[in-house]
């Protein structure tokens, strides 16, 4: 990734992988992530600069080189400032734990566990060629507005309560069949991209992020519109709507016709808004999503009787792993590496 403030600054949208993970699962217990855990993080976790250095990397690392600093991770407390030293096998199982429901079939966890595992991998490539001074030589920290959400065994014990132990138990042991397997392209792990449930169909990463990455492209993910919550509607009025743009955008002009302030002007073919006129603005989806809390970018308007009626289909930014469909997957019999493979093109899945 990017420098944390130009991650920022970027990615303000992000605001959630990564608001953790959707509105089925918010497993922070502090985190404002707005998943990407599944976090976003999850859907808020930022992945464009991880995208430009897929792009621009020299990097020679091999599996083995890989494999040989694989055993622990730095990470910043972003609360404390401290730096935690964690054995990679506990990053991983606090990651699964922060970023998908325990209630998931084991071949879903097992596949969230690889793509955690390969992420963190990636980042502390990318740190120790190029360190952020913010994370202090840490390879990333735990704040899942920015990085991959984690939970410490405290934060999983409060965050199950009595279930702690079946719940623990059952994702470690999902970690533990899989945490010698990273996702590789070209010779480099993969931007292991995930967002809670797509809009029926993933989305290309350079609609989100403006570069185009070969294996995150859209795959079919029908089974997410079936979720009891794949919709959900929110209404403003035409007071709100222009308090809320004028506030990020101060000279916007309204006309009198309040039918005509907000269109949608064109989308992708997964479905994300990728232009529409606010006023006499053009925004892209993901800043209307910023500014209206939306949970996703894959979004219809509709006037009615002087207020806007805003339908979401989908949560998350809609690129790579879908989360609820890798659920899915797994409960009609797939494995992960099935599950995996499916969502993203390409790949190979590796030992280390």
């Amino acid at each position: 990734m990017k420098k944390y403030i130009l991650s920022l600054a970027v990615f303000t949208f992000f605001l959630m992988i990564i608001p953790g993970i959707a509105f089925f699962y918010k497993p922070q217990i502090s985190a404002s992530q707005t998943p990407d855990s599944v976090t976003i993080y999850k859907n808020n976790t930022n992945y464009s600069s991880a995208v430009n250095y897929e792009k621009t990397s020299n990097s020679n690392s091999s599996v083995t080189d890989i494999a040989e600093k694989a055993d622990v991770f730095l990470v910043k407390n972003f609360k404390t400032e401290e730096i935690m030293k964690i054995p990679a096998r506990d990053y991983v199982i606090g990651s699964v734990c922060a970023e998908m429901p325990a209630s998931f079939h084991e071949e879903a966890l097992k596949a969230q566990a690889i793509a955690a595992h390969t992420y963190a991998i990636r980042q502390r490539e990318r740190e120790l060629k190029t360190p952020t001074p913010e994370l202090d030589g840490a390879y990333f920290s735990n704040d899942p507005a920015f990085y991959q959400a984690y939970f410490s065994k405290e934060e999983a014990k409060e965050f199950y309560g009595d279930k702690y132990e079946e719940n623990y138990k059952k994702i470690s042991d999902a970690v533990d069949c899989v945490m010698d397997k990273v996702l590789i392209y070209n010779d480099e792990p993969i931007v292991a991209a995930f967002h809670s449930m797509s809009g029926g169909k993933t989305e290309d990463a350079s609609v989100i992020w403006g570069s185009e990455v070969d294996y995150l492209v859209p795959v079919d993910s029908e089974s997410d519109k079936s979720l009891p919550n794949f919709e959900e509607e929110k209404t403003f009025t035409c007071d709100e709507i222009s308090a809320r743009i004028s506030a990020e955008y101060p000279q916007t002009v309204f006309g009198k016709d309040k039918s005509k302030w907000l269109r949608v002007v064109d989308r992708s073919s997964s479905g994300t808004v990728t232009s529409l006129i606010a006023g006499d603005k053009i925004l892209t989806g993901m800043e209307f999503r910023t500014i209206f809390s939306l949970r996703s970018p894959n979004f219809t308007i509709q006037y009615e009787n002087g207020s806007y009626k805003i339908t979401t289909k989908g949560y998350g930014h809609g690129v790579g792993l879908s989360q609820y469909g890798a659920n899915a997957m797994a409960q009609d019999g797939k494995k992960y590496d099935e599950i995996l493979l499916h969502y993203y093109k390409g790949v190979a899945l590796e030992a280390i």
